[in-house]
């Protein structure tokens, strides 16, 4: 199975306000990232999942990477 590049739109509740993410991820399939989101912004941010609204998920190619990590993985 071949590893697909994933940007992430959506946004959080933190305390009051809403925060606006973009986030590019690695997985094998499209369900994996819905996992691997939950998980980072639970962990860093200490908030649940009923607080992250995922607006868009799609599939890029390598040449439209913009995260430094992900363009160094590659």
């Amino acid at each position: 199975m071949q590893t697909k590049i994933y940007r992430v739109k959506g946004n959080f509740v933190m305390g009051s306000e809403v925060q606006v993410f973009t986030k590019e991820y690695k997985a094998f399939k499209e369900e994996d990232i819905y996992e691997k989101i939950y998980s980072v912004f639970g962990s860093k941010h200490g908030i649940k999942k009923n607080q992250i609204k995922i607006e868009s998920i799609e599939e890029i190619s390598a040449d439209e990477v913009e995260d430094p990590i992900v363009k160094a993985i590659l």
